[in-house]
């Protein structure tokens, strides 16, 4: 008999698998909806603001009503998160940043490999206050949202390919899903965005 536990963190409940097949991941519906719902958990602070798309198979965004290309600049493209959310467009959700909302993301490209943190990306998160925090839709990539403010997007090449990249504005960001337990709030990173470049 093969024992595990339910993959949603609050229960944790034993499960046993007795016949053949895969083992069970979830105790309940309950619980295998609640888990669905944590992963893709967005704070209150990004869904309250009218700066929603869906994003492209190629990643470009698109309009939440019509499915045609939105524009990172133009907030006539934009929706609202419920809106994005019942969208048949598209394959995701992107959110757009933009002048004056003080949202800020650094985007770690390649730094997970079968869920392992690069000891690089570990170091800057461990430089961050705790920050809502999701893997990229790629699921190598690493986005740590929060609040601050740029005068222009940075770009940082590392030695070993791995690109570190910052933008507050005329960007959109392609969700994917939160990082392990990640709070759902946003925190001020303009120390560790200092400390950065």
């Amino acid at each position: 008999m093969i024992r595990t536990t339910c993959e949603h963190q609050p229960c944790g409940a034993e499960l046993r698998r007795t016949g053949v097949g895969r083992p069970p991941r979830f105790c309940s519906a309950r619980c295998r909806v609640a888990a669905h719902r944590a992963r893709n958990a967005v704070p209150a602070e990004l869904r309250e603001r009218r700066r929603w798309v869906r994003r492209g198979d190629d990643k470009a965004p698109l309009r939440a009503d019509t499915g045609r290309h939105a524009s990172t600049t133009t907030a006539s493209t934009w929706r609202t998160h419920a809106e994005a959310a019942r969208s048949p467009h598209g394959t995701g959700l992107g959110y757009v940043l933009a002048d004056g909302d003080d949202v800020l993301v650094l985007d770690l490209d390649h730094c997970l490999d079968n869920g392992r943190l690069a000891p690089w990306a570990a170091a800057i998160l461990k430089a961050c206050p705790d920050t809502f925090v999701e893997v990229s839709p790629s699921g190598t990539g690493l986005h740590i949202w929060g609040r601050g403010r740029l005068d222009r997007g940075r770009r940082i090449r590392r030695p070993d390919g791995a690109c570190i990249e910052a933008y507050s504005s005329g960007r959109y960001i392609a969700l994917g899903h939160r990082y392990r337990q990640a709070p759902l709030h946003l925190a001020d990173l303009t120390e560790a965005l200092t400390s950065l470049l």
